[in-house]
C-alpha cells in the first residue's frame, strides 16, 4: 500500500461524491484499445530489449508476439508454456510459478508480460526464483495489474466489504469477471516486492496513461495515423508518470545486481 496516509486511499481512487471507488474496468476484448496496447508493449518491448544476442526467459504463456519479435531480433528465446514456432525461440512445457527446473544464473534476461505475476498469488516466491535464474547484471521485465484496476473490479461487482479492507491489506487479491483470482499492486508495493529480494528497480511505469476511451474515440476517426500518433505520445506519457498508479497495468524493469 502506499505509504502517504496509513489507512487512507489516494484521492485518484475516489468519486468526486467521496461515496465509492471509481469503476474503470478492463476494456471489451474487441475493443480496438486492445491494438493500441499490444502496439504499445511491442515498442516497449524493443526498447527495453538487450542489444547483444541473449538467452531470454518468457513467462508470458500464449503470448507469441513478444517471443517471436525477440526471437527476430537474435535473441535465444526459450518461451514456457506456448506454442511458438519460429527462428529463435524453443518452447517449453513447465511450470512457470516455480522455476526449480532452471539452473542459477542460466539466462540474461526474463520477460514476463500478460501479467503473469499477477497469477502468481505467492509472488514473493516466484520473484526469488526470477532472481536466482538470472546472471548476474541479467534483466526483468514484468507486468502486473494495478491496484488501481482491483479497486474498480471489487466496486463493479459490488464487493463493498472487501474494498472497505484495501488500505489495510499486505496483499490484495481480486476475483475477475471470468472467476480467477488475481493479485494487484501499487507502484511502491511492486518496487518494495523486487527491492526486497535483491533486484535493483529501475522503474516501475504504467503501462498506459491514455484512457481507453479516449483511446477508442480516437481510433474511431484516424485508424492507421491515430494508432501510430497514439502509440508515440504514450511512450512518452508513461516515462513522465514514472511510479504512478494511472491504468489497468504497470510495467517494472529491473536488474539483477
Amino acid at each position: 500500500m502506499r505509504a502517504e496516509e496509513p489507512g487512507v486511499l489516494p484521492a485518484d481512487v475516489w468519486t468526486a461524491s467521496g461515496g465509492s471507488a471509481a469503476p474503470s474496468p478492463e476494456p471489451a476484448d474487441d475493443s480496438p484499445y486492445w491494438l493500441f496496447y499490444e502496439e504499445v508493449a511491442a515498442a516497449q518491448l524493443a526498447a527495453w530489449a538487450p542489444e547483444a544476442p541473449a538467452r531470454v526467459l518468457d513467462l508470458s504463456g500464449g503470448r507469441a508476439r513478444f517471443a517471436q519479435q525477440l526471437g527476430a531480433a537474435g535473441h535465444d528465446v526459450l518461451h514456457v508454456n506456448g506454442d511458438v514456432r519460429s527462428a529463435g525461440v524453443t518452447p517449453l512445457t513447465a511450470d512457470a510459478r516455480s522455476l526449480r527446473w532452471l539452473r542459477d544464473g542460466s539466462v540474461d534476461a526474463v520477460l514476463a508480460e500478460a501479467r503473469a505475476l499477477s497469477f502468481c498469488l505467492a509472488a514473493e516466491v516466484t520473484v526469488e526464483d526470477l532472481l536466482r535464474v538470472l546472471k548476474p547484471g541479467g534483466r526483468l521485465l514484468l507486468v502486473v495489474e494495478s491496484l488501481l484496476l482491483g479497486l474498480a473490479r471489487l466496486a463493479d461487482q459490488g464487493r463493498w466489504a472487501e474494498l472497505a479492507d484495501v488500505p489495510s491489506a499486505d496483499v490484495v487479491l481480486v476475483p475477475t469477471p471470468s472467476g480467477a483470482i488475481t493479485r494487484c499492486f501499487w507502484p511502491e508495493e511492486l518496487q518494495g516486492l523486487l527491492t526486497e529480494v535483491g533486484f535493483e528497480v529501475e522503474w516501475v511505469r504504467p503501462r498506459s496513461v491514455l484512457s481507453p476511451s479516449t483511446v477508442e474515440r480516437a481510433l474511431a476517426e484516424g485508424r492507421e495515423e491515430a494508432l501510430r500518433a497514439l502509440v508515440k505520445s504514450e511512450l512518452a506519457l508513461a516515462q513522465e508518470r514514472e511510479g504512478e498508479s494511472t491504468g489497468i497495468h504497470l510495467v517494472a524493469s529491473a536488474r539483477k545486481p
